[in-house]
């Protein structure tokens, strides 16, 4: 039943619309890249219905996905890049633990302390996070403001500590979205960007094999996708 409704009213079966959002979130391909590769197969689908699938099915993947990942660890390295969203650029926070593990993401239009706050609250909200023992953050004022108030709302540890050194913060934390960004040619609005990030994260986890307690070959990857969705192997 829950099949049904994910993919009620869609002219493709489920696995190869699943098929077009892995491929398009896992690799640097654009839509029209897609569709090429579809037309070997033998099928002609519009660029835009791939890209309404990937609207769609990415913030999904991103949901649950996260459900069956293993705990992080307690020593947060964050760090933030600029995302050019309708010619405007935004601000992408990103958090991972100390051996890579995804904590979260959050995009905002501003970089200021309560986007800080906000993307704490978003990424301690997640069940497979631990709570920091250690935060490592670049220069920017806005993260000890955030902190401390979180602090006060008694929503962050107050023992935590917050270590505040230029590059540190830095492992690779921005490359991902950096790379994979670029062949899309702009994205077009604050809301499918969030939908496309959050589906490139989720494909990025599960390639890290942050799964609990999987085999992570590709095709038990692929399978695994699958069963997420409801669809037969």
């Amino acid at each position: 039943m829950e099949k049904e409704k994910l993919f009620k009213w869609k002219h493709y079966q489920p696995d190869l619309i699943l098929l077009t959002v892995r491929w398009y979130l896992r690799y640097n391909l654009s839509f029209r890249d897609v569709v090429e590769m579809m037309e070997e197969r033998g099928l002609s689908i519009a660029h835009t219905t791939v890209m309404r699938w990937v609207h769609q099915y990415g913030p999904e993947l991103d949901k649950r996905v996260r459900r069956h990942l293993k705990p992080t660890n307690d020593s947060w390295r964050i760090d933030e890049t600029y995302v050019k969203v309708k010619g405007q650029w935004v601000y992408l926070y990103r958090a991972v633990d100390s051996k890579g593990n995804t904590i979260d993401f959050y995009l905002s239009k501003t970089r200021d302390h309560k986007a800080a706050k906000c993307f704490f609250k978003k990424a301690l909200r997640s069940l497979h996070v631990s709570k920091p023992r250690v935060i490592t953050v670049d220069k920017n004022p806005a993260y000890p403001i955030a902190i401390e108030e979180l602090k006060n709302e008694k929503k962050m540890p107050v023992g935590i500590q917050l270590r505040q050194v230029k590059y540190l913060n830095n492992i690779g934390l921005t490359r991902l979205i950096k790379k994979r960004v670029r062949p899309m040619l702009g994205l077009k609005s604050f809301h499918t960007a969030t939908s496309i990030i959050s589906g490139i994260e989720a494909m990025h986890i599960i390639k890290k094999e942050q799964l609990a307690s999987r085999n992570q070959s590709v095709q038990n990857q692929v399978k695994f996708i699958h069963q997420l969705f409801g669809v037969a192997a």
